[in-house]
């Protein structure tokens, strides 16, 4: 069911983008269909250089992080997936992320700061759940959307510049010209807000999804459990700092690094402040993963 929500959310989004070119007519949409090719290629290829790179993440050899190394090796074995190259980020702040643009060509990066908070059992459901996120394909799936989303974005930015050096001018006399307008506005305001709000339910389904998927590879989601507890409850006492992660990768970590409003979603304003987060309230994924029967 993920996948189904996953894709129709993706469909939607991709209205948007036609309905967003369309307010500038056929050279609108030929516009997006350019820059929508142009930021794919450049996110399929470059993109997890790009994260590794906003994140710091420099890469270990197994000689410098043996116990990394077969952690990580014996859980790409349970998940049936090559291992990944293994990245370490200095930081105190304790996260995890995955990248790659596919399971031959994946990255798993953790921080310091969570090699010292969770215990081996807990750090190995964090991995399990990035190990979830390359074998179904999440950050292909996540640039996908972050490169619509960002079309939208352009798109707004170019009707916003349109309106201000005289799209609103022509033609005062006729009632076509208001109908334009109103188009424009609509695209500057409403178009953008919509498609985050889309890009974010994609990130918090895909998250649930690893967090299940991660669960069923070591047989164990109680591991992941007390690890997101202990995650969540850290990270929205002491953030990353935003010299080291920022709103562009924040839903590639396993939790907000930002400062985990999702922690306390449900208790400090319920549904609209979730509308707005990159990742499932911690509580409610807690939730699930103490739920889960494995046969």
């Amino acid at each position: 069911m993920s996948w189904v929500k996953t894709f129709s959310l993706i469909i939607v989004l991709t209205v948007l983008v036609i309905v967003a070119g369309a307010a500038f007519g056929p050279q609108g949409l030929i516009i997006a269909a350019i820059f929508a090719g142009l930021m794919n290629i450049f996110g399929f290829w470059f993109g997890d250089k790009l994260a590794l790179t906003m994140a710091g993440a420099k890469p270990v050899t197994e000689k410098e992080e043996p116990r990394l190394h077969a952690l990580i090796a014996d859980v790409a074995r349970l998940a049936n997936l090559p291992k990944p190259r293994v990245y370490l980020i200095t930081n105190d702040s304790p996260n995890a992320f995955a990248t790659g643009r596919s399971p031959s060509h994946s990255v798993v990066a953790v921080t310091t700061g969570i090699r010292t908070l969770l215990n081996e059992e807990e750090l190995r459901g964090v991995i399990a759940h990035e190990m979830a996120h390359i074998k179904n394909r999440d950050m292909l799936v996540m640039t996908t959307v972050a490169v619509l989303a960002g079309i939208i974005a352009f798109l707004a930015t170019m009707a916003q510049w349109s309106l201000l050096l005289g799209g609103g001018r022509r033609d005062s006399r006729g009632g076509g010209n208001a109908i334009g307008i109103v188009a424009l506005i609509a695209s500057i305001i409403l178009l953008p807000l919509m498609a985050s709000l889309i890009r974010f339910a994609i990130s918090r389904t895909r998250e649930y999804a690893a967090d299940d998927a991660g669960a069923k590879i070591i047989r164990n989601p109680q591991a992941l459990a007390n690890g997101l507890e202990k995650l969540g409850s850290f990270v929205s006492r002491k953030p990353m700092k935003a010299s080291a992660a920022n709103e562009a990768m924040a839903h590639m970590y396993i939790v907000n690094p930002l400062g985990a409003a999702e922690m306390h979603a449900k208790e400090s304003g319920g549904g609209m402040v979730n509308l707005f987060s990159t990742h499932p309230p911690i509580q409610e994924r807690v939730r699930r993963l103490r739920a889960l029967v494995l046969y």
